[in-house]
């Protein structure tokens, strides 16, 4: 059986990861569903970090530190006196660098994820439109890579960049041949949820955006999120269903 301390730095590192990885795995497996579902573990990545950094550093003061000769340890060794690989240095080590790659995960997973559906290069200009789409839920660079994945190849889209600063992804398209609600349900199929878009015109709603079921909503500030006057039929703030919040 493996060491206890190395087991928590594992399982550690990969909590503070989830929030990251899952999206990148949800697009790869097609199951885009999935992309949101550990969103809401963001807030306890930094905690979750920490703990991973102090369990590790003292599995690995424990290994260095020496040892007393008249002190063995039974569950360390076996009968011959060889240390068991679970117990061993070799074993801390790779699980060490696994760690360190779940935990930077955010900073390189986006490369991951590529769009390989060929863009429209020529269009006419009075085709051509550019939205500000608003959307909530994202958390890391992965996520934006997701929205950029997905809203990228909707038919028509010829650019789609997506911002977890700034929480919209900013997308022109060719009018003739898609909208922005069909773009913005593409999205929603991610489990980040669509709530409006902006242009030349101002800030605009848009009902019936469909977002994945399953995905947890987030919560709602006070003070900063009201119902949009149940339209939607919820009963409640459907904010999920028919994006009336701001």
């Amino acid at each position: 059986m493996a060491d206890k301390k190395i087991i928590t730095g594992a399982l550690a590192a990969i909590g503070a990861s989830l929030c990251c990885v899952t999206p990148v795995l949800a697009v790869l497996a097609g199951s885009t569903g999935l992309a949101s579902s550990f969103s809401w573990m963001e807030p306890f990545r930094p905690y979750l970090i920490a703990l991973t950094i102090v369990v590790l550093a003292y599995a690995w003061w424990d290994k260095l530190k020496p040892k007393k000769a008249e002190i063995e340890c039974a569950c360390d060794s076996d009968e011959e006196g060889k240390v068991s690989f679970w117990y061993s240095k070799t074993f801390l080590a790779i699980i060490t660098v696994f760690a360190a790659v779940m935990l930077s995960f955010p900073y390189w997973g986006e490369y991951l994820i590529k769009s390989d559906k060929p863009k429209t290069v020529l269009v006419e200009k009075k085709n051509l439109l550019k939205k500000v789409i608003n959307i909530e839920g994202m958390t890391c660079r992965a996520c934006e890579a997701t929205v950029e994945k997905v809203g990228g190849d909707v038919n028509g889209v010829i650019s789609i960049k997506a911002s977890v600063d700034k929480k919209n992804a900013v997308v022109s398209y060719d009018k003739s041949k898609t909208n922005v609600k069909e773009i913005m349900n593409a999205i929603g199929t991610t489990g980040y949820k669509p709530i409006g878009y902006k242009d030349e015109t101002g800030v605009h709603k848009v009902q019936g955006i469909k977002v994945a079921k399953h995905i947890k909503d987030l919560p709602s500030v006070k003070g900063k999120s009201k119902c949009g006057g149940g339209k939607c039929g919820a009963g409640k703030c459907g904010a999920s269903k028919c994006g009336s919040s701001k």
